[in-house]
């Protein structure tokens, strides 16, 4: 299992890397948010050496304008992993399933070098979604022992925790095997 963390502007652009093999940054959400910390938060972790993941908190409604919104910041490099956050807004509404999977497939269209990932809470997973469309990979969020999360879906990203900041792991044999993976696209 390889470590790991994901951030965001609540986290500062000086977060530790020791002992992570990868980071995934929040890049945007909705049509009009962008991260303020994501270049200094990106360098941090590229300076690293460290895999590199973006992600797209989904707003319902206005999909194709979303994923070109989330491209158009989300830095474009081969090998970086792009996922689309797929939860409760802070206004108690959810995209559709049909919404996060056109989301997905415009993201994996309008970026056909990178994985695109859906990063999803074990609540959603098992009551909300009913297409189990995740793109190339789950990325689950269940607040138990790291890498063991309660689903019975195959998933390649745990967040575990968030206290004191969002931890997560990776099932991947080494950073090498999750870089040829990411690569790989």
């Amino acid at each position: 299992m390889l470590r790991g963390i994901d951030v965001s502007a609540y986290q500062s652009s000086s977060y530790s890397t020791d002992g992570l093999s990868f980071v995934f940054v929040k890049a945007t959400e909705g049509r009009t948010y962008t991260n303020p910390k994501l270049a200094a938060q990106t360098k941090r972790a590229r300076d690293a050496g460290l895999v590199v993941g973006f992600y797209h908190f989904l707003w319902p409604g206005n999909l194709t304008a979303q994923a070109e919104y989330f491209v158009s910041k989300a830095p474009e490099r081969a090998g970086d992993i792009l996922a689309v956050d797929w939860e409760t807004t802070g206004e108690g509404t959810h995209a559709s399933n049909a919404e996060k999977d056109r989301f997905i497939r415009k993201v994996k269209e309008l970026r056909p070098n990178n994985r695109v990932v859906l990063y999803t809470n074990r609540n959603y997973w098992l009551n909300i979604d009913t297409t189990s469309y995740d793109g190339d990979g789950l990325w689950i969020a269940d607040y138990v022992t790291a890498g063991k999360p309660r689903i019975k879906a195959k998933w390649l990203f745990h967040q575990y925790t968030d206290d004191p900041l969002d931890k997560d792991v990776a099932n991947f044999s080494s950073r090498a095997a999750l870089r040829e993976w990411a690569e790989d696209a």
